[in-house]
């Protein structure tokens, strides 16, 4: 047990950590657990000067400063000052965003696409409107709930950044959704580095397969900078044009999170995605 908690069994794999299903024997819910290993963070250098107990310090307090419906929201932090572990607990959502990677028979839909694309744009308009960059916008990142609604979770590479100044220089995140601009090796726009991912997301529920793939890391990047990707030629106009706003190869020109809420096809069912209006300190300043 860990406090009130009680392991039932271990779900997944974090970036630095296990993550194990435990029940709350006060309030019998279910959450996932994060469990780290201090030693190990320390000793792991993900920068020159930076360890990755740096990252996980920084995913906890950027997990701490959001609350949003389409967020995982963190419920507390434990650390035992007589082990080597401490834990992050989270919400426990109990599916994935689902496709099988396969062309169009791994597809989910248009309908569905749509519902699943609205829930992470409001969810990711949320985080930068908070100054806080995802970095990792990806199917696997996409935790659905019993009740359909999509939560953005793992922000295991999250940054924050200061004022309007989004400029970053680490690239974080996984190679099929990488940016062009990040995979040049230069400094990039942290929301459109997202802005671009969230397209490759879209990309992958309507055709069932990545638009850009290569058999090692350099190909892979030289696709994303170089070639052009395929759409089924009988697909929605409106979408299409979505799509390829998306994925502008120029950060200057794609199409940003305000613009894509307000898309017709995003639009066509529910209206426009309203912003969600917190009370946070960062609201009132």
């Amino acid at each position: 047990m860990i406090n009130e908690y009680t392991r039932e069994c271990k779900i997944g794999s974090g970036s630095y950590g296990k993550v194990i299903l435990y029940r709350n024997t006060k309030d019998g819910k279910k959450y996932a657990i994060k469990v780290f290993h201090r030693s190990h963070l320390l000793k792991l250098h993900v920068a020159p000067s930076e360890t990755a107990m740096n990252d996980v310090l920084r995913e906890v307090s950027i997990m701490k400063m959001v609350e949003h419906p389409n967020i995982v929201n963190l419920i507390e932090v434990i650390n035992d000052p007589l082990s080597d572990h401490f834990y992050m607990v989270l919400e426990y959502v109990e599916g994935k965003l689902v496709w099988e990677g396969s062309g169009s028979e791994g597809c989910i839909g248009e309908s569905k696409s749509r519902k699943y694309f609205r829930d992470v744009v409001a969810g990711l308009m949320y985080l930068h409107a908070h100054n806080i960059v995802h970095g990792d916008i990806k199917p696997d990142n996409l935790l659905i709930t019993s009740n359909g609604l999509v939560k953005i979770g793992d922000f295991s590479v999250s940054q924050v950044f200061e004022g309007d100044n989004d400029e970053l220089r680490r690239s974080p995140g996984t190679p099929v959704f990488t940016a062009p601009e990040c995979c040049l090796g230069l400094t990039y726009h942290g929301r459109a580095a997202d802005t671009w991912a969230l397209g490759i997301t879209l990309y992958c529920m309507i055709a069932g397969q990545y638009p850009f793939l290569g058999d090692t890391l350099q190909e892979t990047y030289d696709k994303i900078v170089n070639n052009q990707f395929l759409l089924p030629e009988n697909i929605n106009p409106q979408l299409r044009n979505l799509i390829e706003r998306l994925l502008c190869k120029d950060p200057i020109h794609r199409i940003n999170l305000h613009a894509v809420a307000e898309h017709p096809w995003v639009v066509e069912e529910g209206g426009p995605i309203q912003e969600y209006q917190c009370l946070c300190a960062h609201t009132k300043a």
